[in-house]
């Protein structure tokens, strides 16, 4: 999220960067996760780093994505006010420019945390000793339906918890100042 955050930013605000790194994103979207995966363990090893690196690679693109177009989007009077009123950049970061990105931040979060547990079952299912997707391949193998639908079951169960715990907790938190009585 850091790094798609910030490249996102900087490419929503900066053109001359934005005409940089654009074929690049570009590239970086449209290859298959299955691709980076492969690649990420046959160049480093069937190991940890290896795992996360590829589950990174496939998400930080979705998240310059959906920053870029939040930074196109800030509004210019917000940036003149912030001027006027001579705040320091951390205080207009803080106070205009966060507010603004929110929406952006809260979707970037939601649709990486979708993609990435879908990725990491790849991963594991390819390279890893362990792991939800292990075991769905060995099951898999066993046709073991029950034992499939279990996992499946244990999943879903904790992408439930992390939206309702996680999630949902930090979005109202951050957009309280939106709910509050006039």
């Amino acid at each position: 999220m850091v790094i798609g955050s910030a490249f996102g930013l900087l490419m929503g605000q900066l053109p001359a960067v934005n005409r940089i790194l654009d074929p690049w994103l570009i590239v970086l979207l449209n290859l298959p996760a299955l691709v980076i995966i492969i690649l990420a363990y046959v160049w480093f090893g069937l190991n940890e780093a290896a795992a996360i690196g590829a589950v990174a690679l496939n998400k930080i693109p979705n998240v310059i994505v959906t920053l870029r177009e939040g930074a196109r989007a800030l509004d210019p009077g917000l940036d003149e006010m912030a001027r006027a009123y001579r705040l320091t950049p951390w205080s207009k970061f803080r106070n205009v420019t966060l507010p603004q990105l929110q929406p952006y931040f809260a979707t970037a979060s939601r649709t990486g945390l979708s993609l990435i547990w879908k990725i990491v079952l790849v991963v594991e299912l390819l390279g890893r000793p362990n792991g939800v997707g292990f075991e769905l391949h060995l099951n898999f193998q066993l046709f073991n339906v029950t034992a499939i639908l279990g996992y499946t079951l244990a999943f879903v169960a904790v992408m439930l918890a992390i939206e309702y715990l996680l999630v949902q907790p930090i979005e109202r938190y951050t957009t309280r100042w939106r709910n509050k009585p006039v």
